[in-house]
């Protein structure tokens, strides 16, 4: 079988991210409908708990499933037996994080100072073994460009998730009710993934995997690196603001995270497998940094930047008095998450061709910089930890952005052009909020809520229209004519003698 190029590829992209879309949409309504109803069943200082697991947590799950999915995407000559080998190795490394929990659950509690935290630790930290069970089962079925299979999965994982931790709240498991319902999430995850596409095991020869394990070790470095700085601001808030400022903020980020990790990975959730798939044609990955870039800027954008005009509304609307401590830092990380969505596929250009070792090591300084920002803000409470967000984010990814121009030959200006429609139409979509809001200072706080963000939504696709119609025309006429056409048949590029049914 071949490869998709050139304009099957592009189809091939297109039906990956409406299939990611789907999933996507189902999976946002019944996320954000799960967290209003689970909010109002829990308290912050249950949100707490489990966000200072989550610091750790979050860490092992990166380990446990970065490195060798991105090998198995990534690198075009792998054989079958490699293949079985890395899928061991997974394994192992599961095995081994659950073992090394077990040892550091004891002493996280006594860093946080909350005894509870033991027992969470202890009973999430299973979740290792399930990722690094689907490790390389997911990877060659997202090789073989099988992103519809994917996303009934992601949607199935989430039902599970949000049936598991309602029923359990409401049952009155506190805190126990979010641990359960990720584990409950995993396993099934695992479960379908072993069964669609299950692949053998062999014991690895770790000398003849060297390159292979380099590019691992790379990327997992990256993503501990990653994870590392991306909680450091939970581990502040939880061991110098306490618990209850640590829900707080929890629940912040979990709201202004929602347009990137549920609307912008509609795209950057499919986007490795097509970057590898034109690793070497640098005038198609440019032309897709481009394109993508500004398809992603349309929706996060304005997303991002409405939640942070509108916190001090939607905070006592959707989630209730209790949670007036919200507004601060969700305003702030709203400013945040709008840049932040604009730079998410830019490390994965970079591991694409293969310029790992850049991204560990810019990832492994921002590691430092970070968590001494969040340190210095907690002073200012959980605002001043937002606050280092929005002015040391940008610092640490000016080399990111300098090194992948350069290297596949792009200049700031195309990059800039690509997002300059939605920048735009975001700042005249904020003066109509701001202004609307003057004038309507006496209406009901969810009528006036509702009213703004229409009036947000009309404005911003109103500038769009008129100042960009042709080229948002355009946009959408190529996005028609690439679903036109009959999908080229899905392929196993990675190991071609065997077969899907494996």
């Amino acid at each position: 079988m071949k490869i998709p190029h050139g304009i099957e590829l592009d189809r091939s992209m297109v039906r990956a991210v409406a299939w990611n879309a789907v999933a996507k949409w189902i999976t946002q309504i019944l996320s954000w409908a799960a967290t209003i109803v689970v909010a109002r069943l829990l308290t912050p200082k249950d949100y707490g708990l489990v966000g200072m697991a989550g610091v750790y947590l979050t860490l092992v799950g990166l380990i446990s499933q970065t490195g060798i999915a991105e090998a198995v995407l990534t690198l075009r000559d792998l054989t079958r037996r490699q293949i079985a080998e890395l899928n061991t190795i997974s394994l192992l490394v599961g095995v081994v994080l659950v073992g090394f929990s077990f040892g550091v659950a004891g002493p996280l509690a006594t860093f946080f100072s909350a005894p509870p935290l033991r027992l969470i630790v202890i009973v999430a930290c299973f979740n290792c073994v399930f990722n690094s069970m689907q490790v390389v089962p997911t990877a060659m079925l997202r090789k073989e460009l099988r992103f519809r299979l994917l996303s009934i999965f992601e949607t199935i994982r989430t039902l599970i998730q949000v049936l598991v931790t309602i029923g359990l709240a409401y049952w009155g498991f506190t805190y126990w009710s979010l641990v359960y319902g990720v584990v409950a999430a995993s396993f099934v995850t695992m479960v379908l993934a072993l069964f669609a596409r299950p692949y053998p095991f062999a014991w690895p020869h770790f000398r003849a995997l060297g390159r292979e394990l380099r590019f691992s070790a790379h990327v997992m470095s990256s993503g501990v690196g990653w994870n590392l700085y991306f909680t450091a601001d939970f581990l502040v808030a939880g061991r110098v603001l306490g618990e209850a400022a640590l829900g707080d903020y929890t629940m912040a980020w979990t709201i202004s995270s929602a347009p990137i990790e549920k609307i912008g990975n509609l795209i950057t959730n499919v986007t490795p497998a097509f970057f590898a798939a034109v690793q070497h044609d640098l005038t198609e990955l440019r032309r897709y940094v481009l394109r993508l870039t500004e398809v992603l800027s349309y929706v996060t954008v304005p997303a991002s930047i409405g939640l942070a005009l509108l916190a001090d509304l939607i905070v006592p609307v959707v989630l209730g008095p209790k949670w007036m401590g919200v507004i601060g830092p969700l305003r702030l990380l709203g400013i945040f998450v709008a840049f932040r969505s604009l730079n998410t596929i830019l490390p994965k250009v970079l591991t694409a061709i293969g310029d790992t070792s850049f991204v560990m090591w810019t990832t492994l300084a921002a590691t430092i910089i970070m968590p001494i920002s969040f340190f210095v803000g907690s002073r200012w409470g959980t605002n001043g930890i937002a606050a280092a967000w929005v002015v040391m984010y940008p610092v640490i990814t000016i080399p990111v952005y300098w090194r992948m121009f350069r290297r596949i030959g792009m200049t700031a200006g195309e990059y800039v052009s690509s997002v300059l429609p939605s920048l735009n139409a975001s700042l005249l979509m904020a003066a109509v909020v701001m202004f609307a809001r003057w004038g309507t200072p006496t209406l009901s706080l969810p009528l006036r809520l509702a009213l703004l963000i229409a009036l947000g939504a009309i404005g911003y696709g109103a500038a769009l229209l008129v100042f960009y119609r042709q080229r948002v025309t355009r946009l959408l006429q190529a996005v028609r004519e690439l679903r036109k056409h009959k999908p080229p048949v899905a392929v196993d590029s990675l190991a071609p003698e065997l077969p899907k049914s494996y």
